[in-house]
């Protein structure tokens, strides 16, 4: 049976191989089976300062990559958020029976603004934009990495709560946690995630980085002072997270790889590593030098604006109507 299936990734700087394997690439597959809305939350950027000019290009950008990779505007609604409205109307309405405390319990927002002054007052409350975002469209299922589930959990219970208070408007969503390469991490820290916000430019790779590039950030990734090319998440953090990134790329097993590079060392383990990065991205690279300087990209942009407000639109007056709002 087709479900409905709703995605967002902030502009915020290129997408780094590990939002590819860990997200975009299933998106891929889903679009075959379920209606699909791919959504680049803008307004979600927003909760830290950006430069304007920048942001704009990172949109244009993020939705060039998304399509390069393999999103199809005819099986799937790909749209910017700020483009569609009702994002941020029933954002404010989730405000309003969200609370103070079950805001305060959100890790990440403990994580941004640890020992900052000054911090935005939508980097609170941008957990229930989040769960607009997703509720607006019916959505059954959430494709998401597991740093937010907690945020899954908050958009469960908010719907929960508003069918409750009101009357039943949202369809409560399923949080899918995806298998294989869900969690990339740092080439610098293997012990945190990969991150497009990484100050260190050598902890993550780009979707757009040059072959020369990922080989020189592979070269120096982290690894161990063993020379053995094996799986140990604890006690070998750097090398498991290059076999997680090789097999990921690949399709091999991990165990086909460590028996590859058995008695190898880490320089070849790591230049294999280099190859399977770089043959996975080529060809969504020369897609995305087509995209992004074309038309195409603006008209598919506009329609999908278009199709996303008019699911959108018909939630938010459902549950307008049940708050007793208009007239």
């Amino acid at each position: 049976m087709m479900k409905t299936i709703f995605s967002g990734i902030q502009p915020s700087g290129t997408l780094t191989i590990g939002n590819y394997l860990g997200a975009i690439r299933q998106f891929v597959q889903l679009q075959d089976e379920h209606h699909c809305f791919f959504c680049i939350v803008d307004e979600h950027a927003i909760t830290v300062p950006q430069d304007p000019h920048e942001l704009k290009n990172n949109i244009r950008s993020l939705a060039a990559l998304y399509l390069a990779a393999g999103l199809d505007p005819e099986r799937s609604t790909l749209f910017i958020q700020s483009e569609v409205p009702a994002h941020a109307q029933l954002g404010w309405m989730l405000q309003s029976i969200s609370y103070i405390g079950e805001l305060e319990r959100m890790t990440q927002f403990k994580d941004k603004s640890d020992g900052k002054e000054g911090v935005s007052s939508a980097l609170f409350t941008y957990p229930t934009l989040m769960a607009a975002d997703i509720l607006l469209y019916q959505t059954d299922i959430v494709p998401v990495g597991d740093d937010q589930t907690q945020h899954l959990e908050l958009t469960r219970n908010v719907a929960q709560r508003f069918n409750n208070r009101f009357k039943k408007t949202f369809v409560v969503p399923d949080i899918r946690i995806p298998k294989v390469g869900a969690r990339i991490m740092s080439l610098q820290d293997p012990l945190k995630k990969m991150s497009k916000s990484d100050e260190n430019q050598r902890g993550f790779i780009s979707m757009l980085d040059t072959p020369k590039t990922i080989e020189k950030k592979l070269k120096s990734a982290v690894t161990d002072s063993e020379g053995i090319v094996k799986y140990d998440q604890e006690n070998k953090p750097g090398v498991s997270n290059l076999l997680t990134i090789y097999a990921s790329c690949t399709g091999e097993s991990i165990e086909a790889i460590e028996e590859k590079y058995e008695g190898r060392g880490y320089g070849d383990f790591k230049g294999g590593v280099a190859k399977a990065v770089i043959d996975l991205l080529q060809p969504i690279q020369t897609q995305y030098e087509h995209l992004i300087a074309s038309k195409e990209l603006d008209d598919i942009l506009d329609t999908g604006a278009e199709k996303a407000s008019l699911t959108a639109n018909k939630t938010l007056v459902n549950a307008q109507k049940a708050m007793g709002l208009k007239r």
